[in-house]
């Protein structure tokens, strides 16, 4: 690199130095000496102690003449006149001495006047010195070293001068330490100054230096530097991942092309253009981080296609008005552009296609619009911009990968309530979205929840008046997609307006019919919140009770009375219909109510506020049992229960006010009890000399401040009694004590529902024909065991209450008839009238059909969405419907999070369709021909993982990587799903996993291994299994026989006996070990088996690979996710030197046979102890003397010893019986090895019922008489055939029982002869194959002396 300083000293320049004062410090004089080199100067300040001291080591080093310094003076040493003559004297003392060396200055001389600190020649030889001392040892430290932009400049000139690079003689000064140390230095930083350095003349942002010495750079920090200076930077191209430059430049052209001030037209290497270039400019390779953050730049210029792997880009404390040409950097995920000038975004998505963190703080921004397509988003700063309305947050409402926002310091913050309005937005996605890193609180979701069903409530109405328009709009779909579905709506095609959707044919009559059994959400918002609907409300309260001519002890309208509207009339269920009255409140006179009422009360004038307000399902029973939705209101003086006539739900005020009626209005002092039944869940209402009992069901908030509003003005004769404090105790006792050691820990639920008949339908034959719902499941053993339909008409169960608890849904079936004519204060009323019936959780999934493809909007499709779940318990369809809103959402989101959470083998439903591909077990059914939905669409229920576009779709080479590892061995046995999981190619793989098995947020499948696994529990089961490892679990997809590994009661294993004929659905088996949990992993001998180990005997597992290869891959892959959890690099700005982070390695450190990994699991390799108690059990049963030292173990191998079974066909002739095969260096021994039990896990507290090791025959390598390979027995099976002439002191120890089974098969095999073994070993592992057969045949040719025959069969 040409460098031109013509303003700079050159090396050899003049070097005069003159003192040009003195000052009196203390008793003495101090001397202030100026030194000029060149154009640069600088001052020394020394007393003449100083000058002395120099000068009696110049005459010992250098024989300097004793009388050159001038004499020391004892009497008036400070008087004027001796200080000047002396000052004299002193500057031509070093004068002399500087032309006495004009080349290379003495050291103490160069440190007398601070040539180390301002002069090239001491600056270099004091940094080489400094290297020769240290360098080797910060090297090895891997820290980061700190060079100034002066000592870099010397070093720079240095080596432009022709000298040696050791011109003073001193070794220790030579340049050659330097450039050893830069070459292999990588980390560097170079802080600069603006001021002179010291005191000198000395401009450190004059000074050009060249980085071109540095060979291995990894990353470079810049501060305070001109660009202009910055020479050779393009060098560090092949290595440099990490630069940083702040305060230094003024674009960013100058620094990623200082070449493009030479060429005008200049293009990137490898990018063809028509354009006549000048230059092909090489781009930066490694760079994956560029931090160019406190700078001057003005624009985002063309520069930026020269860096193309850049993922963290940090542009903040900038001059930026625009985002540009930012399409270039394909692999961007971390973007910092806070603190510039933007003042608007337009399309963003076009240049940030993978964005995931974005920071876009202390700019002047006033919309959002061009953030709406950023689909894979997932951390977003907006603090500190000019944000003010709500509504822009609409744009960003729909990104569906979106955790965390930060909208601090906007004008929008004033507002109030803003967090949940602004929550509000993400719809169903609200509690994912962590608003300026606050977690959203239960209290703020259900506000959110409130504020949801007011604009569902609004865009229903809007919906209806758009209906003749035939616009066809799909609700809330975008918010609670994944993230992929956002991409593949483009190829949703909307159906067509002549066909009609499907479910809202199906659910039509059900919807009609189920009207009394749930509260519509757009009730909610209707309540104390609503001020003008308690203004309405009161008004309309007070209005009633001026009316009358007499007050109000207790006036109800007929709720068993009249059932004309009923649609089962008679049957108990629906008797709870609209009262055939005229009477709209507030519009007509209250007659049919006068004419109910006593005529002797007197008429109060007080008027009644209304003070709280409860929507809830309402249980009347009297003559009957009725239910449907109910408004409790409690005013200053009475209760009031009113309920709406219309069965559609009211979408404005003005609508449900006509519609509302009075069921019951009673004064607090007429109210013989007001109670929980049910913790958390229901409470009753009983009024006095009257039979008729009400039970309101509502959550769990809303339940206990009607209550204390309520309890206080109530005068109960009877004391209140509530059976238990909270819903766990509540659920306890209806369980025997040792049901409940099971840590269920807490009770989540307490949901109201219906159990649905769908099969006796006779309404419509749509629902009872449609293979979409399952046929007759009242007679279904579910269904007829816990009882839940009691006649075969009724399509609807009794009302029933949900629970979860940690492993089990709970069904609490109460009989509200008997406990309604009980006496209240009864403590065991409501455990005598209820039952339980439980149904474990790993046997219970969403149903796999449950969800229509199609996307229009309907009442009934959207009762549907709302309320209605379908469950497979086992092989039972259970179709159930959720009273109260959100409580479907809710129990959605408590079971998926529970069943995750399960330590213990759980069902899964695979579903396959016509091309083999697998899809999420809740997903649409295929479409019709009507319509096209991608096969990845997601019903907005399912809570399912939020997924990034890079786990959606990943790297080629990571595909690839898959699809090689899904080959599965042929020794294994498959079940229908494991064999469809092992034809899977390609992407099918990502999207099964992701649709099928995935059960945490963003984590990416990295490995897949076949194997053979053994559970702790069950350790004489062996069974096939696909274990796929991904970034944050290991999970284990178990072949059929795993249904014999659960530790369930017989009763419960019912469910693990699927019946289905369904072809579209494939059942399976899944363990899930969480990498949180993974404690410490034992590694196999010679690496055929591993085994994991978690914190319970429920989560050891042993993978029999059979494998050392297979093993080894998995445990490197194992390794490298575990490295990543431990420690993911933070996309918010540290507080720390960023090289902290990248500099610092944390390695894991191996003691005593184990490597403890840095995310502390403990990787046990086995001891020599380990291989020495294998030896000494083998060299024992060889002889009864000790072993000779020269006795050792060649290879140990898992493998099959074939049994053929006589008189089975050609197919099925073989039986493989696991086996340890021993090879010594003159015997071969088989075993059966304890794979799982040992080492002993910490919380056994005995040793194992088996021995780890258990000989069951053995042979001597001399008797081997041939070698027998092929297909004949059984495929890539070998044939030990031994001669049966077993020495006198071969096995003398072992009893017959060892031989118990192998004994008969002595003669068995292929051509067995009398007089002969055979041994039918088949070694899954090629490679141990191999190794097996060559160790035999070199131990049999030392004992021989000829090679081992081997011969070719089939």
């Amino acid at each position: 690199v040409k460098m031109d300083a013509p303003h700079l000293p050159e090396p050899c320049a003049e070097k005069r130095v003159r003192i040009i004062g003195s000052e009196l410090v203390e008793s003495y004089t101090v001397y202030i000496i100026e030194v000029n080199v060149g154009d640069h100067s600088w001052t020394v300040k020394h007393r003449y102690s100083d000058f002395h001291e120099l000068h009696e080591k110049l005459t010992v080093e250098k024989k300097i003449d004793k009388h050159l310094l001038p004499p020391k003076k004892i009497i008036g040493k400070n008087s004027k006149s001796l200080v000047e003559k002396r000052q004299k004297e002193l500057e031509v003392y070093l004068q002399t001495l500087l032309n006495r060396f004009p080349v290379s200055t003495p050291k103490v001389l160069s440190n007398f006047l601070l040539f180390h600190l301002y002069e090239i020649n001491g600056i270099a030889a004091a940094l080489a010195e400094e290297l020769f001392h240290k360098g080797e040892q910060l090297l090895a430290a891997g820290e980061v070293f700190l060079l100034r932009p002066l000592q870099l400049y010397a070093v720079t000139q240095q080596l432009k001068l022709a000298k040696p690079t050791c011109a003073n003689g001193d070794a220790k000064a030579d340049l050659g330490h330097i450039l050893d140390f830069t070459c292999r230095l990588k980390y560097l930083k170079i802080p600069g100054m603006k001021a002179a350095v010291g005191t000198s003349n000395i401009e450190e942002q004059r000074l050009p230096f060249d980085l071109s010495i540095f060979k291995s750079l990894l990353q470079i920090e810049i501060s305070d530097c001109d660009a202009g200076q910055i020479k050779g930077l393009p060098s560090l191209k092949p290595t440099l991942a990490t630069l940083s430059i702040h305060l230094s430049a003024s674009s960013m052209k100058e620094i990623l092309v200082p070449e493009a001030s030479e060429f005008a037209q200049w293009e990137p290497e490898g990018v063809d253009t028509d354009c006549p270039v000048t230059a092909i400019i090489p781009t930066w390779k490694m760079l994956t981080t560029l931090d160019m953050s406190r700078n001057f730049i003005r624009c985002i210029d063309e520069s930026v296609k020269l860096i193309p792997e850049v993922e963290f880009l940090d542009l903040s404390y900038n001059e930026l008005s625009l985002v540009e040409n930012l399409q270039h950097l394909y692999n961007l995920v971390h973007l910092d552009l806070s603190f510039n000038k933007l003042t608007v975004l337009e399309a963003v998505h076009t240049k940030l296609g993978n964005i995931k963190t974005l920071n876009l703080s202390g700019n002047q921004l006033e919309t959002l619009s061009g953030l709406s397509k950023l689909y894979s988003l997932v951390n977003l700063d907006l603090s500190s911009n000019r944000l003010a309305q709500l509504d822009e947050i609409k744009n960003i409402g729909t990104l569906p990968c979106l955790e965390k926002l930060s909208l601090a310091d906007n004008p929008m913050c004033i507002i109030p309530d803003y967090r949940t309005k602004v929550l509000a937005q993400f719809c169903d996605r609200a509690s994912e979205v962590c608003l300026n890193g606050t977690t959203t609180t239960e209290k703020e979701l259900d506000t959110v929840e409130v504020l949801k069903a007011i604009q569902k409530a609004k865009e229903a109405k809007d919906r209806m008046a758009n209906n003749d328009k035939k616009i066809l709009t799909p609700v809330d779909s975008t918010f609670t997609q994944r993230c992929y579905d956002v991409y593949n709506s483009a190829c949703d095609i909307i159906p067509q307006v002549g066909f009609p959707c499907c479910c809202e044919e199906e659910w039509k009559p059900w919807t009609a019919n189920l009207s009394n059994l749930f509260v519509p959400p757009s009730l909610l918002s209707f309540t104390t919140t609503n001020q003008e609907f308690i203004n309405q409300l009161t008004a309309h309260i007070n209005q009633a009770n001026r009316e009358e001519s007499t007050p109000i002890p207790c006036k109800t309208t007929s709720l068993e009375d009249t059932d004309q509207g009923s649609p089962q009339s008679g049957d108990g269920y629906f008797e709870m219909t609209i009262d055939d009255t005229n009477e709209i409140m507030g519009c007509s006179s209250s007659s049919t109510i006068q004419e109910k009422m006593p005529d002797d009360v007197k008429k109060e004038s007080a008027i009644d506020n209304v003070k709280m307000v409860l929507w809830s399902l309402c249980i009347s029973v009297g003559e009957g049992l009725s239910q449907r939705p109910s408004c409790l209101v409690a005013t200053d003086s009475s209760l009031v229960v009113f309920h709406t006539r219309s069965e559609e739900p009211a979408s404005t005020l003005e609508e449900l006010m006509e519609n509302l009626e009075t069921d019951l209005v009673v004064p607090y002092t007429n109210i013989e009890t007001f109670q929980f039944d049910i913790p958390e869940v229901c409470f009753s209402l009983k009024v006095k000399s009257r039979n008729t009992r009400w039970f309101f069901f509502s959550n769990a908030q809303s339940l206990k401040e009607m209550h204390s509003c309520i309890v206080p003005n109530v005068d109960q004769t009877n004391e209140q009694v509530l059976n238990s404090s909270n819903t766990q105790v509540f659920i306890r006792q209806f369980l025997n004590s040792w049901d409940f050691e099971e840590s269920e820990g807490s009770v989540k639920g307490g949901h109201l529902i219906h159990f649905l008949d769908l099969g006796s339908s006779t309404s419509d034959k749509n629902v009872a024909n449609n293979s979409q719902f399952p046929k007759n499941s009242a007679t279904l053993d579910v269904l007829s065991q816990i009882g839940l339909f009691e006649s075969g008409q009724n399509q609807t169960s009794n009302p029933m209450i949900l629970f979860l608890t940690s492993r089990h849904l709970c069904i609490l079936m109460v009989d509200f008839v008997t406990v309604a004519s009980r006496d209240p204060s009864e403590a065991s009323t409501m455990r005598s009238c209820s039952k339980v019936i439980r149904i474990p959780l790993s046997f219970t999934l969403l149903d796999p059909k449950q969800c229509c493809s199609c996307r229009a909007v309907s009442n009934s499709r959207r009762f549907y969405d709302e309320h209605v779940v379908e469950l497979m318990a086992g092989h039972e369809c259970l179709t159930v419907v959720f009273a109260l809103p959100q409580d479907k959402f809710t129990f959605l989101r408590e079971f998926t999070q529970l069943r995750s959470n399960l330590r213990e083998i759980k069902t899964i439903a695979l579903q396959r369709t016509k091309k083999g591909h697998l899809k999420v077990h809740s997903c649409p059914t295929p479409a019709t021909a009507t319509e096209r939905i991608p096969t990845s669409s997601i019903p907005q229920e399912v809570p399912r993982p939020h997924l990034t576009l890079s786990l959606l779709y990943p790297a080629k080479s990571l595909i690839q990587k898959l699809m090689e590892d899904n080959q599965c061995p042929s020794h294994l046995s498959l079940s229908s799903s494991l064999l469809l999981i092992s034809s899977l190619k390609g992407d099918q793989l990502v999207h099964f996993f992701h649709d099928n098995i995935a059960e945490m947020e963003n984590e990416e499948l990295k490995h897949i291994l076949w194997t053979s696994v053994l559970f702790y529990r069950s350790p004489d089961v062996e069974t096939s299994a696909c274990v796929l490892l991904s970034t944050k679990a290991i999970y284990f997809i178990l072949d059929d026989t795993a249904s014999s590994l659960t530790n369930q009661s017989s009763e419960q294993k019912m469910y693990f006996t699927f019946g289905h004929k369904d072809t579209d659905f494939l059942f399976s088996f899944c363990f899930t070990l969480k990498l949180k949990d993974l404690q410490s992993v034992n590694v196999g001998l010679f690496d055929q088996y591993f085994r994991v180990v978690g914190p319970s005997a429920d989560q050891i597992i042993s993978c029999l690979t059979r494998d050392g290869y297979g093993t080894h891959r998995f445990l490197q892959q194992l390794m490298m996710v575990l490295s990543l959890l431990e420690k993911v690099p933070s996309p918010e700005p540290s507080e720390l030197d960023f090289y902290s982070q990248f500099g610092n390695k944390s390695t894991g450190k191996m003691e005593n046979y184990e490597l403890v990994h840095s995310s502390k699991v403990k990787f046990v390799y086995p001891s020599e102890e380990e291989i020495g108690d294998l030896t000494f059990i083998v060299a024992e049963r060889k002889t009864p003397q000790p072993p000779s030292h020269s006795f050792n173990i060649l290879l140990y191998v898992l493998v099959f010893q074939v049994h053929v079974v006589p008189g089975q066909t050609a197919q099925n002739q073989t039986v493989l019986q696991p086996k340890t095969l021993i090879l010594t260096s003159t015997d071969v021994f088989l075993l059966d090895e304890d794979h799982i039990s040992y080492p002993l896990p910490e919380f056994a507290k005995e040793p194992p019922q088996r021995d780890k090791y258990r000989l069951t025959d053995a042979q001597r390598i001399r008797d081997l008489d041939r070698v027998l390979m092929g297909y004949q027995t059984y495929p890539q099976a070998l044939t030990l055939v031994f001669d049966d002439v077993p020495g006198p002191d071969l096995l003398c120890h072992l009893t017959m029982d060892h031989f118990a089974e192998s004994g008969r098969d002595r003669t068995q095999g292929v051509g067995g002869d009398m007089g002969e073994v055979h041994w039918c070993i088949f070694v899954p592992g090629a490679d141990s194959r191999e190794r097996l057969i060559s160790l035999l045949a070199r131990q049999w040719e030392t004992l021989c002396s000829r090679e081992l025959p081997v011969e070719l069969t089939g």
